[in-house]
Parts: structure tokens; sequence; C-alpha cells
């Protein structure tokens, strides 16, 4: 077996098992509310700081490149952000990397010793678990998430097994994040904080924490958690970094000057490549003073008003219309009200909305102007499937509200059709007609034949067949988006299935906007599948 063949074949195994991830079409959502990017801030789109960004760049004696790595050129601009980082975040020393995914995979690769072990949150981010797969520690163990108790189970399980540990000769490096780029959820930083400290008097448990998704968002001048619960003194590493809310590029390790030494002897990600351009740094520094001007306090506040109204809308929205959580729910962190004393009830900028369907609610949100992506395994455990929904400063709350309104739109037709569906299976099996419902507006009749094949929403799809005086769902717009699934590709049914109202799930047909499909597609969305001749996949006309 060739390469070739090797690489097609574990495409087409990911094809098949519906997890096969491509880009999106990047001028497919300029006409979309953004619901989808980690710009927390909207300060991409800050006029202020493009502003000062285009000034500070035409007064900078360096902009292009960087001249290597940073034990190659330690440039001006590098270490003077590095020294104002460390102050501005009150660490005793800073040290800067072009990513956050280098920076944990270069910490965790290195400083944990022989004989130390790592204890990680089981949601913790992928950069850590690469990180952890190159360290020497001996032991890599997970707990439950953001579950205090179950981290004091590990802990003692590994003190008790491990001699080292209970003696201070050995270590162990307890890694959480304080908000969670897929959950929302808010670590228990200070019970966390507690546990090692109790369990490891001698000073050998240590608390690293990615702030990633929170910096800008909490804490006093966008600190992050840390920061707003005062525990700079209490964590062993913090790592900061600037491409969400901050709308820059690279990260910053906050540690002793010890580790930041070592890691520039030990930290492969750091030595072995080139250091961010003296751009990056400019555009990084501008932002920094929007944080320190006060500037992130005032959106970040916008921005959690906006969470709030989101959850407390849509979970009353959810109540009234009586949408079962098995098909529509949110987490049970967004469900309560933040009481100003718990901090994982605090609002946060990423909202899971929890569904078994989250391609058919994607494309629903798509055709309403609204551009929230679908998120399943294996970026999340199987069975946790999502619309993950990230609000920004920017947004209104018009574009809140309508989104609310869309995704209870969307479940009550998905309801509609479920029922439908029951009802057609009744008059199918007795040799009734029926005509496409798809969630839309009904279309030309369907012949319906035993030999032809039939889908249903077991099959986590949106097309079935209806009895001949079923009323219409909803619009013919909605039947796009239902039928669409995802931008590209129909991965919600496991091919080969023919649909009787038309479509093919040949991976092969790629149409765009055709007007002579059964169904016609809303502006701007890509879909697979689409047969422009009315067949299903055996070429049987269905159409009259």
């Amino acid at each position: 077996m060739s390469l070739n063949d090797k690489l097609n074949a574990a495409l087409v195994s990911r094809e098949k098992r519906l997890i096969r991830r491509r880009l999106y079409d990047p001028s497919a959502d300029a006409h979309l509310a953004d619901f989808s990017s980690n710009d927390y801030l909207s300060l991409s789109l800050s006029p202020a700081l493009r502003t000062r960004f285009l000034a500070k760049l035409s007064s900078a004696p360096h902009i292009l490149g960087s001249g290597g790595s940073r034990l190659l050129v330690n440039g001006h601009a590098h270490a003077a952000l590095e020294a104002r980082l460390a102050a501005f975040f009150r660490a005793p020393a800073a040290l800067l990397f072009n990513s956050g995914f280098d920076a944990n995979v270069g910490f965790f690769a290195s400083v944990p010793q022989p004989g130390d072990a790592i204890v990680y949150d089981e949601h913790i981010h992928a950069s850590v678990h690469d990180g952890m797969r190159a360290s020497r520690a001996a032991a890599r163990v997970p707990f439950a998430h953001n579950s205090p108790a179950a981290l004091r189970d590990v802990l003692e399980r590994l003190v008790e097994e491990r001699p080292g540990l209970a003696g201070g000769e050995n270590s162990v490096f307890v890694s959480v994040e304080t908000l969670y780029s897929m959950d929302g959820t808010v670590a228990p930083l200070t019970q966390i904080v507690e546990a090692v400290e109790q369990l490891f008097p001698h000073g050998n448990g240590y608390v690293v924490v990615d702030e990633a998704h929170s910096t800008g968002v909490y804490g006093p001048q966008g600190r992050g958690l840390v920061a707003a619960l005062g525990l700079e003194d209490r964590i062993f590493a913090r790592l900061h970094t600037f491409g969400k809310a901050l709308a820059a590029t690279g990260a910053v390790l906050l540690v002793t000057p010890l580790v930041r030494d070592y890691l520039l002897n030990y930290a492969r990600s750091l030595i072995y490549t080139t250091s961010l351009s003296n751009a990056n740094i400019i555009a990084a520094d501008c932002s920094f003073d929007m944080l320190e001007e006060g500037e992130a306090e005032k959106l970040s506040a916008k921005l959690l008003r906006l969470s709030s109204r989101l959850t407390t809308t849509f979970s009353q929205e959810l109540a009234a219309r009586r949408i079962p959580s098995s098909l529509l729910s949110l987490p049970a962190n967004l469900t309560t009200t933040y009481s100003g004393t718990d901090p994982t009830r605090l609002p946060t900028p990423i909202i899971p909305v929890l569904t078994p369907h989250p391609r058919p609610l994607s494309a629903h949100l798509r055709v309403r102007g609204l551009n929230a992506r679908p998120i399943t395994w294996p970026t999340v455990p199987k069975g946790a499937d999502r619309v993950r929904i990230c609000l920004h400063s920017a947004n209104t709350q018009e574009e809140v509200d309508r989104l609310v309104s869309a995704m209870v739109e969307w479940a009550e037709s998905w309801q509609a059709a479920q029922e439908a569906a029951d009802s057609a299976a009744v008059n199918e099996s007795a040799g009734e007609p029926g005509w496409c419902a798809s969630l839309a507006t009904p279309r030309s009749p369907v012949r319906s034949s035993a030999d032809t094949p039939r889908m249903s929403l077991a099959a986590s799809w949106a097309c079935l067949i209806v009895p001949t005086e079923a009323p219409s769902v909803t619009s013919a717009e909605n039947n796009a988006a239902a039928l669409t699934g995802d931008m590209y590709d129909m991965r919600d049914v496991p091919p080969p299935i023919n649909c009787p109202c038309g479509i093919t799930l040949k991976k092969d047909v790629l149409v765009k906007d055709d007007p002579t499909a059964p169904h016609p597609v809303s502006p701007n969305v890509l879909s697979r599948g689409w047969s422009s001749k009315g067949e299903c996949g055996n070429g049987e006309k269905l159409y009259e």
C-alpha cells in the first residue's frame, strides 16, 4: 500500500465516521453575524486599536521579521514586552512563545522531572496532552472535569503510591484551564489551589493554569481569573495568549526567573523556532495598551451582559416551548444566575448548545444570518455534540435575541417533523402516497413505493416522507438549512443513503446555489450531494 493510499484511506475512514475536518469557504461568512470566532472583545474590529497599531508601526525602528530564534536574536521589542507583561500580570518573570500551543508543549515536555507526576483536568487542551507525551514524568493522571473532590482523590492516591511525592523529593503538577474552550465552564480555581497546598505541605505541588480564553475577559484590566481571585502568588505558572480576546498573535508564560531560565535551555518549542516578528510584538503591545487603559473592562462588561441575556432568555424559551433537553439544552453551569460568590457560575462568552444534531442546527442558523459552528467528536467526547456559540462585545442585543429565536424555531420544526415522521410511518405501511417535508414547505408529490429507500430522524437527518395532506412546517429557506447539515458535506448521514426527496449523498457532487436543485440552496451556502436532476442515488425519478 503506497503512502498516498494510506493517507487517502485514513481520510476515507474519517469520512465514513463523519469526523473529517475541512476548511470553510473564507468568503461564506461575510454577511453573517459572528457567533463563532474567539474575538471576544471585538478588538479585531476596533478603529482605536487599528489606529494605534499603524502609528506604532510607522515609528518603530524594526517591523519586519525577527531575525531568528530568541537565543540567536533577542530583539529590543521582545525583551521590552516581556518586562511589561511581568509587571502587568504581577509575575516574577515572563517568557514569550509563538503560540499558546507552543508554550504548553514546551513547558510540559521539559519542566516535570523523572519521578514527577502530572495531574490534569480531563478536558484540558490538546497542547497539554502533546507536551505530556514528550514529558519524562513518571505518571500522567486525569481527574473529572472541574471536580475538586475528584482531584483530591487522585492526589491522595498518588501520595500513597509514590513515597517521593509524600516526602517532597518529587513533584506533582496540576494542569487546569480557567475557562474551557468547548464547555464554557469556569474552573473552581480556589478549591483546586487549596487542595494542592493541603496535600503537599512540602510545597512540591504546583498548579499550572491556562488562561487562554479568560485573558481580557475576567479580572482587573482583563488580567484573568487568577488575578480576579487574588491567586497570583499561589500559582506556579500562568499562560496568557494574545490570539483570542486581544486580536494579536503569540503567548506568554508567567513563571519564576529560574523556570524561565530552564525553559530557555530545554523548551524545544521555543529554542528551535523563529520568534514572533516585530510586527507581531507591536500588535500585542497595542492590545495591552487597551487593557491597561481600561478599555477591556468596558468591553468585557458588555460581553458578559450579553452572555447573561442569552442564557436567561434561551432557558426561558426552552421551558416555555417545552423543548426536550434531549434535543436542545444548555449545560448546568449556564442555567443558574451568577450570585457573585461562586466564580464557576460566572457569565461566559462561550456557550455550548447541546444537541445530537449540531450540523442541521448550525446550517439553519446560517440561513438566518447567524454563524455558529457545529462541534462533534473527536473535538468533544462522543455523545456531547453541540453548536458552540462565542459571544463578542460587538454583538448586539438584537442579534442575540435573533439567535435565541432561530434556535427555538429549529427545535420546534424538528419536533413537528418528527411527529410527522411517526404519522408517515403508519400511512406508508398502508401504501399511502407522501411528499417531502424535510422541515420545509412541501415540494412536488413523491410517489411512494415499497422499494424506495427511506430516511428518518433516527438516522440523525431531517429528510422524511409525510402524509400528502401534511401542512408546511417551516419556510423553503429552512429546508435548505435542514438538509445541508454542514457547509460542505452531509456528514450527519452515513453514506450511502438515497433520499426520496432528490438528494444523493455521493461525495463527488458539489453544487453552489444550483437553481435547478429540488431544494434551492440559500445564498453563500455550499452543500454536497444536491442532485440537479431530481433523482435519488439509484437514478430513479422521484419528482413529477
